[in-house]
C-alpha cells in the first residue's frame, strides 16, 4: 500500500480538484466521505477536510471527531477550517456579505511552514458564506485579507491548519506550493507515486490477484478500456479475452480500424457484427432513455453470449476510472439522474463474474499518463471521448440504417477536417449531430427538403464542465460545404455555441 493523504469529503463542489492536485505532487491520495472514515493506518501521512456547502452552525451539519487523528498533520479547507474553529471554542459567524472571488493576502506569516514562499499580495479563490470571527488563544493566525482577518490559522504545539480560501483552483495563483507544503514538508511525502511505479505495480497486483484464471472484457476502443485492457494482458497473457461489438453506431471505419488496432498491440480480441440487432432494438424508439436502455440492454446479451463461449471464466475487466467510485459513494449519494451513465452496468449482476478494474484509483488524465508509459499508440491515446451508446444519442429521433450512414459520412468530413487543421487535439471532444427536422434549400435548379447537421466541438479539462470551441469560421465553412456537397440527404449544416451547463455534451 503506498503511503497517501487522505481527503475526506464534505460535499464541496472542489474535492476532486484537491486530490488532483496532490496527484499532480506525485503522492497517492484517496477521496472518502466524512461519514465513511476508513481505518486509520500507518501509510495515511495526513489528512485534507474539504469545503461544503453546509455550515457548521447548523444542526445537522456535518461533523467529525478530529481527536482520531492523533498525531496526523491536518489541513482544514474553508469549511474544514471552520469547522476546526468550531470544535475548539472559537466563532464562525455568517458573512456580512457573501465572499465569493478573487481576494489578495494582505498578511503572511512566512515563519509558518504552511505559507513558506507564499508571496504578500499573493492572490487567493474565496467561496464562502460562513467566516471565522475568533479563534480561540492556542491558535495563530498565520494570513489575512483585506475582509478576512483569518484568512489562515495553524493550532500551537500542533500539525494542525487552517484556510479559508480554496487552494486547488486555479484561481488561488501560489495554491500549488501550499499544497507542496502541507504534503511535501509537513507530512513528509515521498512523492514517489508516478505512472511508472504504478504500471510496475498494478501489474504485480494483478499477477498475485488472478493467477491463471481468465479474464473477459468488453473493449470500445476508447482511452480507459484499452489501457485496463493492456495492464491485465501485461499480467495474465492470453488468459484475457477481449470483445469488440459492432453496435451499428460506431463511426464510419471504426469498427475495422479500432480491431487492426488491438491486433497491433497483441490483443487476444473478437469482433462482433451485432448491427442488425441493434437495429431491431432501437426500431420505433425516439425517447433519449428508451434509447440508451435499448442499446445498454442489447450490448448485455450480445456481450453475454459470445463470453459464454469461453470456458471457465471468472473474471469481468472493467475500465471504471476514480471519478465513477467517488460519485457512487459521494457524501449525498449519486448525483440526480440526467442521463443513463454512457458505460453498461448490468454487466457484473447478470454474468456473476468476479470483478477487476485495474484503474478505479486513477483520474483521466492519469489513464493517459499510464497509457503513455504502457506505450500505447498516442493516436489511442489522443481519441475524444465517444460515448458508450455512439451515434445512437446522435441522432435525434428514431434511428435507422440509412440516419446511421448519413451520419457516419457527416462526421467522417468534420473529424478528418479537425485532423487535417490541427485542431482535433485542441478539441476536448467533437461530433456530428442529425437532427430530425428538414429545411428547403436549392441545389442547382431544383428545391431540396433535406435533414440538418448540427456540428458540436468543445473545451474541457474532465467533461464535468464545457466550453464551446471557437473554431475558425473558414473552417467551419469548409467543413459545411464539403458536408452538403457529399453526404447526400443533408442541404443544411448548423454549430452549437452552448457551453455546459446550461446544455450538456451530447444532445441526447
Amino acid at each position: 500500500m503506498p503511503e497517501q493523504i487522505l481527503i475526506l469529503d464534505f460535499g464541496s463542489q472542489f474535492t476532486q480538484l484537491i486530490a488532483r492536485r496532490v496527484r499532480e505532487l506525485n503522492v497517492y491520495c484517496e477521496i472518502h466521505p466524512f461519514n465513511h472514515i476508513p481505518t486509520i493506518h500507518s501509510e495515511i501521512k495526513g489528512i485534507i477536510l474539504s469545503g461544503s456547502p453546509c455550515s457548521v452552525r447548523d444542526a445537522n451539519s456535518p461533523d467529525i471527531d478530529l481527536n482520531q487523528f492523533a498525531q496526523i498533520p491536518v489541513l482544514g479547507v474553508c469549511y474544514g477550517a471552520q469547522l476546526i474553529v468550531h470544535k475548539n471554542g472559537g466563532t464562525v459567524s455568517p458573512s456580512q456579505h457573501r465572499e465569493y472571488g478573487r481576494a489578495k493576502l494582505s498578511a503572511v506569516d512566512h515563519h509558518n511552514e504552511l505559507l513558506k514562499e507564499i508571496s504578500l499580495d499573493s492572490q487567493v479563490w474565496m467561496s464562502h458564506a460562513d467566516t471565522i470571527t475568533a479563534v480561540t488563544e492556542n491558535f495563530d493566525i498565520t494570513a489575512s485579507t483585506p475582509a478576512v482577518k483569518v484568512a489562515a490559522y495553524k493550532v500551537k504545539d500542533k500539525k494542525i491548519y487552517g484556510i479559508q480560501f480554496h487552494p486547488e483552483v486555479t484561481h488561488t495563483l501560489e495554491g500549488k506550493n501550499l499544497l507542496r507544503n502541507f504534503v511535501v514538508h509537513i507530512c513528509g511525502c515521498a512523492q514517489d507515486w508516478t505512472p511508472d511505479q504504478f504500471v510496475e505495480t498494478t501489474i504485480a497486483d494483478l499477477k498475485k490477484k488472478l493467477g491463471n484464471d481468465k479474464v473477459v472484457m468488453a473493449l470500445s476502443g476508447g482511452v480507459d478500456s484499452t489501457v485496463a485492457a493492456t495492464l491485465i494482458h501485461r499480467a495474465i497473457g492470453k488468459n484475457l479475452f477481449c470483445i469488440f461489438v459492432d453496435n451499428g453506431l460506431l463511426r464510419k471505419g471504426e469498427f475495422e480500424q479500432v480491431l487492426a488496432s488491438y491486433e497491433g498491440m497483441g490483443l487476444n480480441i473478437n469482433g462482433i457484427d451485432a448491427k442488425e440487432k441493434f437495429y431491431t432494438a432501437l426500431e420505433g424508439l425516439t425517447d433519449p432513455e428508451a434509447k440508451r436502455k435499448a442499446i445498454g440492454k442489447t450490448f448485455i446479451e450480445v456481450f453475454d453470449e459470445e463470453a459464454h463461449k469461453i470456458a471457465d471464466v471468472k473474471w469481468l475487466g472493467q475500465g471504471t476510472i476514480y471519478p465513477d467510485v467517488i460519485e457512487s459513494v459521494s457524501v449525498k449519494g449519486p448525483s440526480a439522474t440526467i442521463k443513463s451513465h454512457h458505460n453498461v452496468g448490468g454487466l457484473p449482476e447478470k454474468m456473476k463474474l468476479k470483478i477487476v478494474e485495474p484503474l478505479n484509483t486513477l483520474f483521466k488524465d492519469e489513464v493517459r499518463l499510464v497509457g503513455k508509459t504502457l506505450h500505447i499508440d498516442p493516436v489511442i491515446l489522443g481519441r475524444h471521448p465517444f460515448p458508450g451508446p455512439g451515434l445512437g444519442i446522435r441522432i435525434l429521433g428514431d434511428i435507422t440504417a440509412a440516419k446511421v450512414k448519413i451520419l457516419q459520412a457527416a462526421d467522417h468530413i468534420y473529424i478528418s477536417a479537425l485532423r487535417k487543421h490541427a485542431l482535433y487535439d485542441k478539441v476536448w471532444q467533437a461530433g456530428a449531430v442529425l437532427l430530425p427536422i428538414y429545411s428547403v434549400g436549392v441545389m442547382g435548379d431544383e428545391r431540396t427538403y433535406e435533414q440538418v447537421v448540427a456540428l458540436r466541438a468543445v473545451v474541457s479539462v474532465d467533461g464535468m464542465t464545457a466550453d464551446w470551441s471557437h473554431l475558425p469560421h473558414e473552417f467551419l465553412s469548409e467543413v459545411s460545404s464539403e458536408i452538403i456537397n457529399k453526404v447526400k440527404g443533408v442541404n443544411r449544416v448548423v454549430y452549437d455555441i452552448s457551453s455546459k451547463p446550461p446544455a450538456t455534451i451530447e444532445w441526447e
